[in-house]
């Protein structure tokens, strides 16, 4: 029987890392993105590499937070394995896309988050991971000695300038995950949230005053540099061949940097 990974936020630094890894591993990949024309390139580099590695790879370009989509590409992965026996043994949520503004008082600048820009971060960053595990459980696409994995970060539990909305959507994610972990536990599925150290991603690049969080984490990293989306790959490689006994978890990826904080 084939095995696929479905990664959700297949182009972006982690997502792209963690696609390449698994392939060269054995792994096909479904990827899920969402890039407009000048970003495409960069999935086709992805697949080109899942390609050398031998492996097998499909891509939609859509938004992962939406039903209909997802619903189209849970038929599509239903009737590739139709075709040929093969089981999702791992799935991964590293979707990050959302509002970065203050939430109450931005002196000076005017503008604070909105409740529907609040409403999409908290449903594409963390919702969606319950919707997607609904349905590739549901439909016995994944099924015992499976694992779910979705990226965090230490923004779950500490503060930055303007990141309140995502650092909600963390909070929510991590809740997420040990709900899935203990309502999978009887069918053998793991779900744990790996907690990245800061890594010099677009969607970091994105994020304000992020060229002073790369020098934070630089100064007080243990191991003196960043986490790369590399160390996340290899973790999630390692994880999913792990027994499902270790579940229900948020796993530091950061060389204790969060710990050093």
């Amino acid at each position: 029987m084939q095995k696929w990974a479905l990664i959700l936020g297949a182009s972006s630094g982690f997502g792209g890392a963690i696609s390449r890894k698994l392939a060269a591993n054995g792994y096909n990949i479904f990827g899920v993105h969402l890039d407009r024309k000048a970003t495409l390139h960069n999935v086709d580099d992805i697949k080109a590499d899942i390609e050398a590695a031998g492996a097998k790879s499909l891509f939609f370009n859509i938004n992962a937070a939406d039903t209909r989509a997802r619903k189209e590409v849970i038929r599509v992965m239903e009737e590739t394995f139709s075709n040929e026996a093969g089981t999702v043994q791992l799935m991964v949520h590293s979707l990050a896309f959302g509002t970065l503004l203050p939430v109450v008082f931005n002196p000076g600048q005017g503008g604070v988050v909105h409740k529907n820009q609040m409403d999409m971060t908290l449903d594409v960053m963390a919702h969606s991971l319950v919707y997607w595990t609904q349905d590739v459980v549901g439909h016995k696409l994944m099924k015992e000695g499976g694992h779910i994995f979705c990226m965090t970060s230490s923004g779950g539990h500490t503060v930055w300038p303007n990141y309140g909305a995502v650092s909600a959507a963390k909070a929510a994610l991590e809740a997420h995950t040990r709900q899935i972990a203990f309502e999978l536990a009887s069918k053998s599925i793991a779900a744990n949230a790996l907690r990245a150290g800061v890594t010099d991603t677009p969607a970091l690049r994105k994020i304000p005053g992020n060229e002073q969080m790369i020098a934070r984490a630089l100064q007080m990293n243990p191991g003196g540099r960043l986490t790369t989306p590399e160390d996340v790959a290899e973790a999630v490689l390692t994880f999913s061949g792990m027994s499902t006994w270790i579940t229900g978890n948020v796993i530091g990826i950061d060389g204790g940097e969060d710990n050093a904080g």
